[in-house]
């Protein structure tokens, strides 16, 4: 990997309003889905409810998310470092592929565009919820008292399909597909992030096997609608020297 940022710079010289539209930058456009996908979330998490027991004088009811699965499944705290790590994982594609591989970062941001925007539709007409997480903690040190924070910010509801698979396999297929990213001990790197931070959303009793089964499921779906329709490769696309 050749990070040249003297390239990068180059490439972005001519970058103003009067040249956002052109073909050269029309990719940054899509950086505007963020904002429009966290109020769609903010949404359905916090306001949600209450727009709906207004217009229908209804308790808003949540499907509960369960497997027999998930009881043999042991609670784990160590798990909160991929979990956590997901964040800098997503921010990390969308950056490098802002600075060095314009199509790794389409690819990522129109698989995100596609199965988040799915996900969120699955939120608003299906209501779910999950009611794994422990009352009692097996253990106390640092871990758990991070995971104690984590169940305080994030509610247990909107679980399925997992938000937190999904954003892991828009990385890992960017990353697999880079035209930069090549040697092999990145694309292990890609693999074995995705896994532990699926993984990571089981143990941590944040998600059902049945969250991460229907994010798989809409993976399956996204994967050629991005790969093989909207990002397949053209002689125009536009690339960073």
């Amino acid at each position: 990997m050749d990070m040249n940022f003297k390239n990068t710079l180059a490439f972005y010289r001519d970058l103003r309003p009067s040249t956002l539209k052109t073909h050269k930058y029309k990719h940054l456009f899509l950086l505007l889905y963020w904002p429009i996908y966290g109020l769609a979330f903010l949404t359905v998490e916090r306001f949600w409810p209450h727009v709906w027991e207004a217009i229908t004088g209804k308790e808003l009811i949540y499907t509960e998310v369960v497997c027999a699965w998930d009881a043999k499944i042991p609670f784990c705290e160590w798990f909160v470092i991929p979990y956590y790590f997901w964040f800098a994982f997503l921010v990390g594609m969308a950056l490098y592929g802002l600075l060095f591989d314009v199509q790794a970062f389409r690819q990522f941001s129109w698989f995100v565009i596609f199965s988040y925007t799915i996900t969120a539709v699955i939120y608003y007409v299906w209501p779910n919820m999950q009611g794994l997480r422990p009352m009692d903690f097996p253990r106390d040190n640092w871990m758990i008292d991070i995971v104690k924070r984590l169940y305080d910010f994030d509610t247990n509801t909107n679980v399925c399909p997992s938000i937190h698979v999904l954003g892991s396999f828009a990385v890992c297929f960017a990353g697999l597909h880079s035209k930069t990213l090549r040697g092999w001990g990145w694309k292990l790197f890609f693999i074995l992030s995705t896994v532990a931070i699926s993984l990571s959303t089981v143990f941590l009793k944040q998600h059902s096997i049945l969250d991460v089964i229907a994010a798989l499921v809409l993976c399956a779906i996204c994967y050629p609608l991005v790969f093989c329709w909207v990002c397949r490769p053209r002689d125009d696309d536009v690339t960073i020297p």
